[in-house]
Protein backbone atom coordinates (compact mmCIF):
# COMPACT_ATOMS: atom_id res chain seq x y z
CA UNK A 1 0.00 0.00 0.00
CA UNK A 2 1.16 3.22 -0.76
CA UNK A 3 0.06 5.84 1.79
CA UNK A 4 1.73 8.45 -0.07
CA UNK A 5 -0.62 7.50 -2.94
CA UNK A 6 -3.74 7.34 -0.43
CA UNK A 7 -2.98 10.86 0.75
CA UNK A 8 -2.77 12.60 -2.49
CA UNK A 9 -5.82 10.56 -3.87
CA UNK A 10 -8.40 10.94 -0.68
CA UNK A 11 -10.76 13.86 -0.67
CA UNK A 12 -14.08 14.95 0.91
CA UNK A 13 -16.66 13.19 -0.20
CA UNK A 14 -19.98 15.89 -1.03
CA UNK A 15 -22.67 13.47 -2.23
CA UNK A 16 -23.21 9.81 -1.42
CA UNK A 17 -24.56 6.88 -3.33
CA UNK A 18 -27.36 5.48 -0.84
CA UNK A 19 -27.48 2.20 -2.76
CA UNK A 20 -24.21 1.02 -1.94
CA UNK A 21 -23.59 -0.32 1.62
CA UNK A 22 -20.38 -0.85 3.21
CA UNK A 23 -20.07 -4.84 4.62
CA UNK A 24 -19.92 -5.90 7.71
CA UNK A 25 -16.26 -7.10 7.29
CA UNK A 26 -15.40 -3.81 6.20
CA UNK A 27 -16.70 -1.55 9.50
CA UNK A 28 -15.38 -4.58 11.75
CA UNK A 29 -12.12 -2.79 10.23
CA UNK A 30 -13.14 0.51 10.83
CA UNK A 31 -14.21 -0.28 14.72
CA UNK A 32 -10.70 -1.88 15.03
CA UNK A 33 -9.08 1.56 13.25
CA UNK A 34 -11.26 3.51 15.65
CA UNK A 35 -10.31 1.36 19.09
CA UNK A 36 -6.66 1.09 18.23
CA UNK A 37 -6.10 5.39 17.41
CA UNK A 38 -3.23 7.27 19.53
CA UNK A 39 -4.24 9.24 22.05
CA UNK A 40 -1.95 11.50 24.43
CA UNK A 41 -0.71 9.21 27.42
CA UNK A 42 -3.42 6.39 25.97
CA UNK A 43 -6.29 8.51 27.33
CA UNK A 44 -8.98 7.88 24.81
CA UNK A 45 -11.10 10.27 25.76
CA UNK A 46 -14.03 9.44 23.09
CA UNK A 47 -16.85 7.50 22.51
CA UNK A 48 -17.97 6.65 19.19
CA UNK A 49 -21.91 6.53 17.96
CA UNK A 50 -22.35 4.86 14.51
CA UNK A 51 -25.13 5.10 12.52
CA UNK A 52 -26.36 2.69 9.81
CA UNK A 53 -30.21 2.14 9.92
CA UNK A 54 -32.08 5.14 8.16
CA UNK A 55 -33.46 5.56 11.65
CA UNK A 56 -30.32 6.03 13.37
CA UNK A 57 -29.02 8.32 10.56
CA UNK A 58 -32.49 10.51 10.72
CA UNK A 59 -31.25 11.63 13.98
CA UNK A 60 -28.07 12.29 13.30
CA UNK A 61 -29.39 14.69 10.45
CA UNK A 62 -31.81 16.61 12.81
CA UNK A 63 -28.56 18.65 14.37
CA UNK A 64 -28.21 20.01 10.52
CA UNK A 65 -30.87 22.56 10.08
CA UNK A 66 -30.73 25.89 9.61
CA UNK A 67 -27.45 27.11 8.19
CA UNK A 68 -26.10 23.76 8.25
CA UNK A 69 -28.68 22.23 5.91
CA UNK A 70 -26.13 21.27 3.24
CA UNK A 71 -24.78 18.15 5.44
CA UNK A 72 -27.99 16.44 5.67
CA UNK A 73 -28.16 14.71 2.67
CA UNK A 74 -24.58 13.31 3.39
CA UNK A 75 -25.92 11.59 6.57
CA UNK A 76 -29.07 10.31 4.67
CA UNK A 77 -27.64 9.09 1.75
CA UNK A 78 -23.80 7.69 3.42
CA UNK A 79 -23.75 4.00 3.97
CA UNK A 80 -22.98 5.06 7.66
CA UNK A 81 -22.08 7.86 9.89
CA UNK A 82 -19.59 8.01 12.47
CA UNK A 83 -20.00 10.90 15.17
CA UNK A 84 -16.52 11.21 17.09
CA UNK A 85 -17.42 12.10 20.65
CA UNK A 86 -15.39 13.40 23.65
CA UNK A 87 -15.37 13.30 26.94
CA UNK A 88 -16.07 16.33 28.87
CA UNK A 89 -13.62 15.18 31.66
CA UNK A 90 -11.28 12.80 32.72
CA UNK A 91 -12.07 11.73 36.11
CA UNK A 92 -9.66 9.31 38.75
CA UNK A 93 -12.38 6.79 38.26
CA UNK A 94 -11.78 6.96 34.41
CA UNK A 95 -7.95 6.95 34.52
CA UNK A 96 -7.62 4.18 36.94
CA UNK A 97 -10.08 2.25 34.63
CA UNK A 98 -7.07 2.71 31.69
CA UNK A 99 -4.50 1.51 33.78
CA UNK A 100 -6.45 -1.64 34.91
CA UNK A 101 -7.14 -2.10 30.88
CA UNK A 102 -3.47 -1.34 30.45
CA UNK A 103 -2.45 -3.75 32.82
CA UNK A 104 -4.75 -6.76 31.48
CA UNK A 105 -3.47 -6.50 28.15
CA UNK A 106 -0.26 -6.81 29.80
CA UNK A 107 1.97 -4.07 29.24
CA UNK A 108 3.18 -3.95 32.56
CA UNK A 109 6.12 -5.80 34.62
CA UNK A 110 5.27 -5.24 37.64
CA UNK A 111 2.67 -3.24 39.90
CA UNK A 112 5.25 -0.39 40.16
CA UNK A 113 5.48 0.30 36.55
CA UNK A 114 1.42 0.67 36.64
CA UNK A 115 1.24 3.27 39.12
CA UNK A 116 4.42 5.41 37.07
CA UNK A 117 1.46 4.93 33.98
CA UNK A 118 -1.12 6.15 36.47
CA UNK A 119 1.21 9.19 37.70
CA UNK A 120 1.96 10.38 34.47
CA UNK A 121 -1.64 9.97 33.14
CA UNK A 122 -3.06 12.16 36.42
CA UNK A 123 -0.04 14.35 35.60
CA UNK A 124 -1.25 15.62 32.55
CA UNK A 125 -5.16 15.04 33.29
CA UNK A 126 -4.38 18.08 36.51
CA UNK A 127 -2.41 20.32 33.98
CA UNK A 128 -4.94 21.04 31.38
CA UNK A 129 -7.56 21.00 33.97
CA UNK A 130 -5.64 22.92 37.24
CA UNK A 131 -3.17 24.96 34.97
CA UNK A 132 -4.08 25.65 31.65
CA UNK A 133 -7.64 25.23 32.36
CA UNK A 134 -7.78 23.68 28.00
CA UNK A 135 -9.43 20.40 29.82
CA UNK A 136 -12.05 19.81 27.45
CA UNK A 137 -10.03 21.56 24.68
CA UNK A 138 -7.13 19.11 25.05
CA UNK A 139 -9.72 15.94 25.28
CA UNK A 140 -11.40 17.25 22.09
CA UNK A 141 -7.93 17.40 20.51
CA UNK A 142 -7.09 13.90 21.31
CA UNK A 143 -10.75 12.87 19.59
CA UNK A 144 -9.25 14.83 16.81
CA UNK A 145 -6.44 12.05 16.53
CA UNK A 146 -9.04 9.61 15.50
CA UNK A 147 -10.66 11.56 12.94
CA UNK A 148 -7.33 11.62 10.67
CA UNK A 149 -6.63 8.08 11.38
CA UNK A 150 -10.53 7.29 10.56
CA UNK A 151 -10.20 9.60 7.23
CA UNK A 152 -6.57 7.76 6.23
CA UNK A 153 -8.24 4.52 7.02
CA UNK A 154 -10.99 4.88 4.98
CA UNK A 155 -8.94 5.57 2.06
CA UNK A 156 -6.96 2.53 2.50
CA UNK A 157 -10.36 0.78 2.43
CA UNK A 158 -11.62 2.19 -0.62
CA UNK A 159 -13.81 4.33 1.29
CA UNK A 160 -15.70 7.37 0.42
CA UNK A 161 -15.14 9.91 3.53
CA UNK A 162 -16.73 13.12 4.13
CA UNK A 163 -15.82 15.08 7.76
CA UNK A 164 -18.50 17.44 9.25
CA UNK A 165 -18.73 20.62 11.66
CA UNK A 166 -21.55 21.89 10.38
CA UNK A 167 -23.93 21.29 12.79
CA UNK A 168 -25.71 21.93 15.83
CA UNK A 169 -24.16 20.40 19.01
CA UNK A 170 -26.66 21.08 21.02
CA UNK A 171 -29.31 19.02 19.05
CA UNK A 172 -27.17 16.62 18.40
CA UNK A 173 -26.00 15.88 22.35
CA UNK A 174 -29.56 16.15 22.99
CA UNK A 175 -30.83 14.01 20.41
CA UNK A 176 -28.33 10.73 21.16
CA UNK A 177 -28.18 11.55 25.34
CA UNK A 178 -24.48 12.46 25.37
CA UNK A 179 -24.47 15.21 28.12
CA UNK A 180 -25.76 12.49 30.51
CA UNK A 181 -22.77 10.12 29.30
CA UNK A 182 -20.44 12.66 30.05
CA UNK A 183 -19.79 13.44 26.32
CA UNK A 184 -19.85 15.97 23.88
CA UNK A 185 -19.74 15.69 19.76
CA UNK A 186 -16.78 17.19 18.50
CA UNK A 187 -17.52 15.80 14.56
CA UNK A 188 -19.22 13.61 12.36
CA UNK A 189 -17.97 11.19 9.27
CA UNK A 190 -20.14 10.37 6.47
CA UNK A 191 -18.48 6.47 5.54
CA UNK A 192 -20.15 5.14 2.22
CA UNK A 193 -19.35 5.02 -1.33
CA UNK A 194 -19.17 8.25 -3.62
CA UNK A 195 -22.17 9.27 -6.34
CA UNK A 196 -21.57 9.73 -9.97
CA UNK A 197 -23.17 13.55 -8.73
CA UNK A 198 -20.04 14.45 -6.42
CA UNK A 199 -18.53 17.36 -8.10
CA UNK A 200 -15.85 17.47 -5.33
CA UNK A 201 -14.72 14.21 -6.83
CA UNK A 202 -13.61 16.05 -10.16
CA UNK A 203 -12.09 18.60 -8.74
CA UNK A 204 -7.80 18.71 -8.55
CA UNK A 205 -6.57 18.68 -4.63
CA UNK A 206 -5.71 22.04 -3.42
CA UNK A 207 -3.07 23.12 -0.73
CA UNK A 208 -0.53 25.23 -0.23
CA UNK A 209 3.25 24.96 -1.28
CA UNK A 210 5.78 23.16 0.50
CA UNK A 211 7.64 26.14 0.72
CA UNK A 212 4.98 27.98 2.90
CA UNK A 213 4.61 25.04 5.19
CA UNK A 214 8.12 23.53 6.17
CA UNK A 215 10.92 24.96 7.57
CA UNK A 216 13.93 22.79 8.33
CA UNK A 217 16.43 22.93 10.92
Amino acid sequence: MDLTQLVLSRYSTKAFDPARKISGAVMDSVRALLRNCPSSVNSQPWHFVIAASEVGKARIARATGGPYAYNGPKIQNASHVVVLCAKRDLDDAAVAERVAQEMRDGRFAEAADAEKQRASKAFYVSLHRDTRHDLPHWLEKQTYIALGSLLLGAAALGLAACPMEGFDPDVLAQELGLAARGLRPAVIVALGYASLDDWNAKLPKSRLPADALFTEL
